[in-house]
């Protein structure tokens, strides 16, 4: 025991300190290289203000000398030909004849090799007209001053840090091997997921330190977990709504290249977002939704979203009807995964449908099982089927399908379902199947989804994008 934890704490702790040395010290040399070219740029500078006012030689090179690069023999002045003259230089060459009149040309500065170092080529107008080019030179000593020194003081503390930390265990292994196999149980249990267990606070001072530091690690994995998952939940929420808003917004700037400009950046920001929220939903964890005693009050989260969403119908000439809605509706579902979920289908119908397309929100709720009803009066989806398929990521119209996936995955977390089918305003209507008592199978919900597509007209055909 004694040596296995000197062992395991050797490992780790050098791990931690090459993971964090490394990066260190490549930032520390990073700094230094920084460090160096902006003063190189500090001292272009300060030559700036007297090519401006004049270019005689005489006060150029008294204003060169009275520079700390001038004095030091690492700056120039590139000057150019005027009355069919060459250019002239002040001070001593270093950077090539074509990197000179490269800055000059692009009038941008940047960095050249040379011998011995790098040189900045920092490009300066004339009150005569024309660019005048000033050369700092930074020898290769000034890009890594210090940073060997800080390199041995890294490792030096690394070192110390591994050396600390086995000193520490061995003594820890000697006096705590009962308490320290409780705390590898109570640590085993943790990685199983049982994140409910918890280290008793007892025997020696340490011990009671590292039960108190595992108790607190484990509550701050418990609130870290539910933390990302609503965090998970509301991306949509935060990000799809507002893209939905500009998207209608860039959609009225009427023809030009500034206007297909803009449409075209909204749909690019779509799709990156589109992305991110794909990668957040696959590394989010898929726990049931009503697990934890997550749920909200359906009726109001429909009520402040429609708020929101009315005002842009306002805008878009659009009636809106909201029903089920005058009293509390509890369902199994965190308020961010139902936000997430409506702002999902109600941006998919302004999306998808033409401006004046009227839509609803309709709640029905039972004993077992709550029902929302979002409809429109849409054109319509020719194949439903393949509209929920599109879950997935595989949307041929441009559409990625995460607004049905969110969903779907909402009400099947609660043992539910989702269904399209065609709405009493003549688009589609997109069926969201809350179960309150979370009783029914997966083999059910398998059924469901085989069922998924229905109509409520016979021989109606399916109708909105409101799926997509």
């Amino acid at each position: 025991m004694r040596w296995a934890l000197v062992k395991v704490c050797l490992a780790v702790t050098t791990m931690v300190v090459v993971a964090f040395a490394v990066p260190l010290a490549l930032v520390i040399k990073e700094m230094a290289s920084d460090r160096a070219i902006s003063n190189a740029e500090r001292q272009a500078a300060n030559i700036a203000p007297t090519l401006s006012i004049t270019t005689d030689r005489t006060e150029l090179e008294r204003a060169i000398a009275i520079t700390d690069a001038g004095g030091e023999g690492r700056m120039a002045v590139h000057l150019p030909g005027a009355d069919g003259q060459g250019a002239s230089e002040i001070g001593r060459q270093r950077a090539s004849d074509a990197d000179v009149e490269t800055a000059r040309r692009k009038s941008r500065a940047f960095i050249a090799e040379a011998p011995g170092g790098s040189v900045l080529l920092q490009p300066t107008a004339l009150s005569a007209g024309g660019n005048a080019v000033v050369e700092i030179f930074v020898p290769e000593g000034d890009v890594t001053n210090g940073v060997t020194t800080a390199w041995v003081v890294l490792a030096g503390v690394g070192v110390a840090l591994v050396i600390g930390s086995v000193a520490v265990a061995d003594r820890l292994g000697v006096r705590l091997i009962q308490p320290a196999k409780r705390l590898a149980g109570a640590a085993h249990d943790l990685g199983e997921g049982k994140l409910g267990v918890r280290v008793p606070e007892e025997g020696p001072t340490e011990l009671k330190s590292a039960a108190v530091a595992f108790n607190s690690m484990a509550d701050q994995v418990v609130q870290l977990l539910a933390n990302e998952r609503e965090l998970a939940a509301d991306l949509s929420h935060r990000l799809r709504t507002p893209l939905t808003v500009l998207r209608l917004n860039a959609a009225s700037l009427g023809d030009g290249a500034a206007a297909e400009q803009t449409r075209a950046a909204v749909e690019q920001l779509e799709r990156e977002v589109d992305t991110i929220i794909r990668t957040a939903r696959e590394a989010k964890p898929q726990t049931a939704a009503h697990g934890g005693g997550a749920g909200c009050d359906a009726a109001e989260v429909i009520r402040e979203r429609m708020a929101f969403w009315s005002a842009l119908a306002e805008d878009e000439a659009r009636k809106v009807r909201v029903a089920g809605v005058d009293r509390p509706v509890r369902i199994p579902v965190a308020r961010p995964d139902l936000v997430a979920a409506l702002d999902a289908l109600l941006g998919n119908v302004f999306r998808h449908t033409p401006e004046g397309t009227a839509f609803a929100v309709d709640v029905h709720s039972g004993e077992d099982a709550v029902i929302v009803l979002v409809s429109d009066a849409g054109p319509g989806i020719t194949d439903p089927e393949a509209a929920l398929r599109r879950g997935g990521g595989s949307g041929a119209d441009g559409s990625t399908g995460l607004g049905l996936d969110i969903v779907r995955q909402m009400a099947e977390a609660t043992g539910g379902d989702l269904r399209i089918g065609s709405s009493v305003l003549g688009g589609t209507e997109v069926r969201i199947w809350i179960q309150l008592d979370g009783r029914r199978t997966s083999e059910g919900r398998r059924r469901h989804r085989g069922a998924a597509v229905r109509r409520r007209k016979k021989g109606q055909q399916p109708a909105s994008p409101s799926g997509v």
